[in-house]
């Protein structure tokens, strides 16, 4: 099976050793992604851009998410994301999960990983 690693440059990946999308075989990973901004719904918008870009480069799109992880250190922020995620995956749901638990920086307020069903073609 061939592997296709996907870089979006972030701070991160050097500093840690990963990228943010492998895709292997018919499947795309997603790697756990921050966003930027002042508030949980901004960066919750920024992440998913960015998951977004990775998921565009590997030849999916959200309709092809399969399952989808949400981490927040406050739980009770997850509810003000609830727009934006159905922005996002609209009439195409996933199987979801929702971890309350620390992140790597305070200032981060959501992290998002996603899997991916590459579609037939």
């Amino acid at each position: 099976m061939t592997l296709k690693r996907i870089h979006s440059g972030g701070p991160f990946e050097a500093k840690i050793g990963y990228c943010r999308a492998v895709v292997a075989g018919d499947w795309v990973h997603v790697a756990g992604t921050v966003g930027q901004g002042d508030t949980v719904v901004d960066q919750c918008r920024d992440a998913l851009a960015t998951i977004h870009g990775a998921l565009k480069e590997a030849g999916a799109d959200w309709k092809d998410v399969v399952r989808v992880t949400y981490m927040l250190p406050d739980r009770a922020e997850f509810e003000p994301c609830w727009p934006a995620l159905r922005d996002a995956f609209g009439d195409n749901p996933p199987a979801a999960t929702m971890i309350e638990c620390g992140l790597l920086d305070p200032k981060f307020r959501i992290e998002i990983e996603v899997t991916a069903y590459l579609p037939a073609g």
